[in-house]
């Protein structure tokens, strides 16, 4: 039990990040675009760092569980199968450039693979606009169930409220970059959970 809550715990803190990352990205998105190399060479390496300071940050609450069975692991198993679920569906109409924030800080001068610069709004968006973060939270929240760990729950939290921060400058800049297209989009379609429509 302590392996999976350590790899519970890990998954958590990486998890927990993903926000931040897209954070560096979205508000700077037309920064990244001037340069001519690739900005993953700062961005990556910043993200990695991002992970050793999570860690460090809340490796001395990885032993706290607020519960302690084998029984969490069910709805666990259910919250992975539909984390899972909700990756496949989120590639099946974009592309592996689309899915790794390329068309976010390709430069305006490159032109190879400008069609993955589309907004899709079929499959799995004509549900929710940001089924991947819905996958990575499903995820968040199956480790968090089953470990029981209160560093996990913490971290989820702590990605739910980045992750708000970050989804509403993600609508910003992909407005600039779609504009009425996008707005219509987005009031037609919930961000991460699905609109219930009379």
């Amino acid at each position: 039990m302590f392996y999976v809550r350590t790899l519970g715990w890990l998954a958590c803190v990486v998890y927990s990040t993903i926000p931040l990352f897209w954070l560096m990205v979205h508000p700077r998105a037309h920064r990244w675009r001037e340069k001519e190399k690739s900005p993953f060479r700062v961005l990556v390496p910043a993200w990695i760092v991002m992970w050793f300071g999570m860690g460090a940050l809340t490796e001395q609450w990885r032993g706290f569980a607020l519960y302690s069975t084998l029984w969490s692991w069910i709805p666990a198993a259910l919250l992975f199968t539909l984390g899972f679920f909700l990756y496949v569906r989120s590639g099946a109409h974009f592309s592996w450039a689309q899915l790794g924030g390329l068309p976010e800080i390709r430069p305006r001068n490159d032109r190879s693979g400008r069609n993955d610069d589309r907004l899709v709004t079929t499959g799995i968006r004509a549900r929710v606009r940001h089924p991947v973060y819905l996958g990575h939270l499903c995820e968040m929240i199956a480790w968090s169930v089953g470990t029981g760990l209160v560093v996990c729950w913490a971290l989820a939290a702590f990605a739910v409220a980045t992750g708000a921060v970050m989804i509403r400058m993600e609508d910003v800049e992909l407005e600039k970059r779609f504009g009425e297209e996008y707005v219509k989009y987005r009031i037609r379609v919930g961000a991460v959970l699905p609109r219930v429509h009379r």
